[in-house]
């Protein structure tokens, strides 16, 4: 059964358990590297079952969300209570072919624009943290929201990885 988005939302957010989202933000490419240099190329290809993600699909869609959600705060901060259009991660996966996508060119990508969304995201005033915009499934989320659900996304994601790995097979 499909969660709602009320409930994705829930699920995402319940993984930063009081951390600072901003500080799991900037970790997660050196984890995220860490991770990588244990797995060798077939286990990083490998899918743990033919409708979960394997390791390289994973990181793809890391680095693809970081431009989604990067233009979406930008899109918010120039244009506040703007609409923001959702995608479907899964057509994604498929249609920008994550499978055949190296894991460790997605990470860098990953990095340098994770990096360059945690450097506006520092420059931003307490007003600022307070703009939002209209999600087109979750309804309205504030900058502030944003940066919890992408911390909260890349601890969702690091222990599906972890998991994957401690997979023998």
């Amino acid at each position: 059964m499909k969660e709602t988005p009320q409930q994705y939302t829930q699920r995402i957010v319940s993984h930063l358990q009081g951390q600072e989202p901003l500080k799991i933000q900037a970790a997660t490419p050196k984890k995220l590297q860490r991770l990588l240099s244990r797995a060798t190329s077939s286990k990083l290809r490998k899918r743990p079952a033919p409708d979960q993600w394997s390791i390289a699909e994973i990181v793809a869609h890391l680095a693809d969300t970081e431009i989604a959600g990067g233009w979406r705060m930008r899109l918010i901060l120039g244009a506040p209570g703007c609409a923001v259009s959702a995608f479907d991660q899964d057509a994604w996966v498929t249609a920008l072919h994550y499978e055949k996508r190296d894991p460790r060119k997605a990470l860098e990508q990953f990095r340098v624009l994770r990096e360059a969304n945690l450097a506006l995201l520092k420059t931003l005033t307490p007003e600022q943290w307070k703009h939002s915009g209209t999600h087109s499934e979750r309804g309205v989320e504030t900058i502030e929201h944003m940066a919890r659900m992408f911390a909260g996304h890349d601890l969702n994601h690091i222990a599906q990885i972890e998991q994957i790995l401690a997979t023998k097979k």
